[in-house]
């Protein structure tokens, strides 16, 4: 649990990025922002939408119990609701984040000098931020997708699909958020996911402390920024790095 809170406190850290680098990180929700009105939209319009969608799907219950078939057509809303919205926050990341590159490329930089007062080498590239992009609203949608199913189970489905859901999108979003500054320092994205697990409980304190940000109306496109400078700091703690050392001798360990 400790190194769950302080992988969620590596977040609130990300916010005083605020007062070193106000510029960036204001520049940083214009991206966010963008994506966030397309995002809402889809989601407003999928609600109001579910309604018919859902009688659509429960043809069989038209003829059950009014109140069997409004538990069961219920249940199915909103779990539909739900694992559209775990898409909707996952896909924002990897769309914001690479429709922002050059916002986040900036933050990550100034956090990278004010933290460490060096910039890694190597580069991140656009082409893969579009890869990461695709795998994340792959594995985004399989997450939702069981989130949906769980979500059906009679009684227990919401809250069970919502607590599944909240982890998996965590840990995707903590996968996401660090591959910049893991990948700066030269590590493949097999050597990335190794650095995660070795560091599950700190990943997954700051991906769903993150995730549930997203949930806040607006609060996707307010944390952003916060969220690239946290996850930053969340490598220079995973990696031992600190201010003054070298990150040759880093690498050769």
């Amino acid at each position: 649990m400790h190194e769950f809170l302080q992988g969620a406190r590596l977040l609130l850290r990300g916010l005083g990025q605020w007062r070193r680098s106000p510029g960036a990180m204001a520049l940083g929700l214009i991206p966010g922002f963008l994506v966030g009105l397309v995002f809402g939209a889809a989601l407003v319009a999928w609600a109001v939408l579910l309604g018919n969608v859902v009688d659509d799907w429960t043809p069989f219950a038209d003829d059950w119990d009014p109140l069997w078939a409004t538990v069961v057509r219920t249940a199915i809303g909103v779990a539909s609701f739900g694992a559209a919205a775990f898409l909707a926050i996952v896909s924002f990341t990897a769309v914001t984040l690479t429709v922002g590159e050059p916002f986040y490329d900036r933050i990550w930089r100034a956090t990278e000098l004010t933290a460490l007062g060096r910039v890694p080498d190597s580069d991140y590239g656009f082409w893969r931020s579009i890869a990461d992009a695709v795998r994340l609203i792959a594995r985004g949608a399989l997450t939702a997708l069981a989130a949906w199913l769980l979500g059906l189970i009679p009684l227990v489905g919401g809250v069970l699909g919502f607590t599944v859901g909240l982890l998996l999108t965590g840990w995707l979003l903590a996968d996401e958020l660090t591959s910049r500054s893991l990948a700066a320092r030269g590590l493949d994205r097999g050597a990335r996911r190794a650095v995660l697990r070795e560091n599950r409980a700190r990943a997954l304190g700051f991906g769903v402390a993150t995730q549930l940000c997203f949930l806040i109306p607006l609060g996707a496109v307010a944390v952003m920024p916060a969220a690239v400078a946290g996850s930053t700091l969340w490598t220079h703690a995973a990696l031992g790095e600190r201010a003054g050392r070298n990150l040759d001798a880093d690498a050769a360990r």
